[in-house]
């Protein structure tokens, strides 16, 4: 008889996991409490004087297609028939305090040929050691925690496994990333912009282990991508994959309730409604889900928040009604303490006074995106998460703090605001009921927390899975759809 899965949540994990089960021959059905399947990364429009102006809403850049290509391939369709991935160079282009500006490359020659011209020939050779540092990490960790499922014992321990656990003293693991960075380069400049990776999956570069340097060379390494029609293509191709091979997609449709009998799920309540399962796999915030989907385990539910949740994030959505041509599709303009910035949302809790200010411009690469002669700005703030701050007073605030930081840049953003929206950290709670309106789940500013995110099998009751940002291996687009395909195949083994 065919097994049932029920995947709670159509994030981007949870899309991976359907479209992975159902091509293993399960029954399928997907709830999503939103209108539109995607998560964090979806899209929005607003209109203005000038016309129509559309946004992503999440990931604005995406990195190891090679993730995505095995997705489709898997079940059966050529990504590049559907999806079309646009390298980005310059990846991104950074503003410092002192008015220096810096282009950054994946193509290795250029971003070397940047660093000597722009900072100094020693910390373009610098840079090379470096790069070399970041691949020797990801050599040694990728295949047990970025394709593994390590909290599976019988899997770490497989022989494959061995000589690479022989040498996990080379993966850096005692250091900070700050300290890491601060040993390769000596220009301020670069230290900033090197410790700002740690932040791809809500961390600390002062606290988290430079392990993270791992980030680096995912970009550098392999590239950045743009996803020609918008990011939330993805989504939508993922989605409609899911729906070929007969995935059942319930939108609008809030679960209530896992159902267990205390040692194994049942299902799921949905406005009432009991749906059985054999399997649930849940794309939900893992503490979010033991705070309001899973009763009676009071002890994994307090360790769980215990845990300290990773950054937060206040985005707005602006439309320009003129172009800017000293931006380019990725942009950073640098605060001048950024460890008194990191203080301020980890230590303190609160919006920094003056924010590292991103800056994405899908209109750069595509120009359906804004009317004749506009932008739409994405412009994303790191943020602490929810700890009672008033977001409607600091929403005005960050506005301000924004635009006074172009300015100092020589950039008048405020003349040409056609249209806004904003989303606090407060809404990415409301929205997707992140933990505390986190945006990657658990943050790494320990050296156990960077390696012990939740598991992607339940340990307190059979046949529930975890998916997504807040488990294993973390968050970032290529990491959530490897954890759908990591809960899949364990589901797989499971049933067989």
């Amino acid at each position: 008889m065919q097994r049932k899965v029920i995947v709670v949540g159509g994030g981007l994990a949870g899309l991976s996991g359907a479209v992975r089960l159902a091509r293993m021959g399960f029954r399928v059905q997907l709830f999503e409490k939103n209108e539109r399947t995607g998560g964090k990364m979806n899209a929005l429009a607003l209109r203005g004087e000038k016309g129509e102006y559309r946004f992503g809403t999440g990931p604005s850049l995406l990195t190891m297609p090679f993730v995505f290509d095995e997705l489709f391939d898997f079940a059966g369709v050529e990504r590049s028939s559907v999806l079309d991935f646009v390298p980005v160079e310059p990846i991104c282009r950074y503003f410092y305090p002192d008015g220096t500006r810096l282009n950054t490359y994946a193509d290795k020659t250029r971003m070397m040929h940047e660093l000597h011209a722009v900072i100094s020939p020693q910390e373009a050779r610098n840079y090379e050691a470096f790069l070399d540092y970041t691949k020797q990490i990801y050599d040694l960790t990728a295949e047990i925690f970025l394709f593994t499922p390590f909290q599976e014992l019988r899997k770490l321990l497989h022989l494959r496994h061995i000589p690479t656990l022989l040498r996990l003293p080379r993966i850096d693991p005692m250091r900070s990333v700050h300290a890491a960075v601060s040993a390769y380069f000596r220009d301020p400049r670069l230290i900033q912009l090197f410790d700002r990776y740690p932040t791809y999956n809500g961390s600390n570069p002062f606290e988290a282990p430079a392990t993270l340097n791992i980030i680096p060379w995912v970009e550098y390494g392999f590239g950045g991508f743009y996803v020609r029609g918008g990011m939330y293509r993805l989504a939508e191709e993922i989605t409609r994959l899911a729906e070929q091979l007969g995935v059942e997609i319930k939108a609008g449709c809030a679960v209530e309730k896992i159902l267990h009998d205390g040692k194994r799920v049942r299902g799921v309540q949905v406005d009432g409604e009991k749906f059985d399962a054999d399997y649930v796999l849940c794309n939900a915030d893992v503490v979010e889900a033991h705070n309001t989907l899973i009763d009676g385990f009071a002890s994994r539910q307090k360790r769980l928040n215990s845990l300290e949740p990773s950054l937060s994030g206040m985005v707005m959505y602006w439309g320009m009604k003129r172009t800017f041509p000293e931006l380019q599709h990725h942009n950073i303009i640098f605060s001048s303490d950024y460890k008194r910035e990191f203080d301020q949302i980890f230590t303190q809790k609160v919006a920094p006074d003056e924010p590292t200010v991103y800056i994405s411009i899908s209109s750069k690469t595509d120009a359906a995106h804004a009317p004749e002669g506009g932008e739409n700005w994405f412009v994303l703030l790191n943020m602490p998460y929810l700890n009672g701050q008033n977001w409607q007073r600091e929403k005005d605030r960050m506005k301000s703090s924004v635009l006074k930081r172009l300015a100092a840049v020589g950039i008048d953003a405020e003349s040409a605001i056609d249209c806004e929206h904003t989303h606090t950290p407060q809404d990415l709670y409301d929205l997707y009921r992140s933990n505390k309106g986190s945006i990657y789940g658990i943050s790494s500013n320990t050296q156990m927390a960077a390696f012990m995110r939740p598991a992607n099998r339940s340990r307190d009751l059979r046949g529930l899975y975890f998916c997504g940002g807040s488990s294993h291996p973390g968050g970032g687009v290529p990491l959530v759809v490897l954890s759908g395909k990591m809960a899949a195949e364990l589901i797989q083994e499971d049933a067989q």
